[in-house]
């Protein structure tokens, strides 16, 4: 995987570009899943940020009898131990790293770059924005998990070790169950990463209220308005 097979939908800012969010879907969807939210999060007229959302290459999903479709990685098996495809989740890190690198080369500072997913796009947007080797303004991790939690104390990057992280799951999530995402908070809390917890009545999807919350919360780490 490139940045060439990597496609993306931008939202380009109506003033240059200082800072940006990278915002990966979900199994099944494809970038254009959370475009629609940018106007609801309510930020200034005259913002300076560029919203990325890539589309996830095609693939055949085991659990779901092999079907073709959008995916950051595989799934296996419904059991929580085997959700996730270890090679396919760091094949897709590259390519958000490929990206980052990408925004790096157009001046936005790391530091001004926010990765954001929901889902599949969550385990994306941790595995890599823990262990980019410079420091990032955020992780947005929307009902999702941890994957490769075993080698993260070895592969952690002390530059990021301090970055905020906003961490958002459904109490009726039947996809994700909240336990299993509680689990990934703990061993999150257990590395000393600054955790924003977030648990809101619903099941695998966004609400309004998380809405209001996701806008605070980059309000905040990039300081617009």
């Amino acid at each position: 995987m490139t940045l060439d097979m990597l496609d993306c939908i931008t939202l380009e800012p109506s003033t240059a570009a200082t800072a940006c969010v990278i915002w990966m879907h979900g199994l099944g969807a494809d970038g254009n899943d959370f475009v629609p939210m940018v106007p609801e999060l309510g930020l200034p007229r005259e913002h300076s940020v560029r919203f990325i959302f890539p589309n996830a290459p095609t693939m055949p999903v085991t659990i779901n009898g092999g079907y073709v479709m959008r995916a950051w990685y595989d799934i296996v098996a419904a059991e929580l131990d085997k959700r996730a495809d270890e090679v396919g989740v760091r094949r897709s890190a590259v390519a958000i790293d490929e990206l980052i690198a990408d925004q790096r080369a157009k001046g936005v500072a790391s530091n001004r770059i926010v990765l954001a997913g929901f889902s599949q796009g969550g385990v994306i947007a941790l595995q890599t924005g823990l262990r980019y080797p410079e420091k990032l303004g955020g992780i947005m991790a929307l009902s999702t998990y941890l994957a490769c939690a075993e080698t993260l104390g070895a592969e952690a990057s002390s530059s990021n070790r301090d970055v905020p992280i906003f961490y958002a799951h459904g109490s009726m999530d039947p996809v994700i169950s909240i336990a299993l995402a509680k689990l990934s908070k703990a061993r999150l809390d257990t590395h000393g990463y600054k955790v924003q917890w977030h648990e809101y009545g619903m099941p695998h999807s966004v609400c309004a209220e998380e809405i209001d919350d996701i806008a605070a919360f980059l309000k905040r780490v990039l300081a617009i308005g």
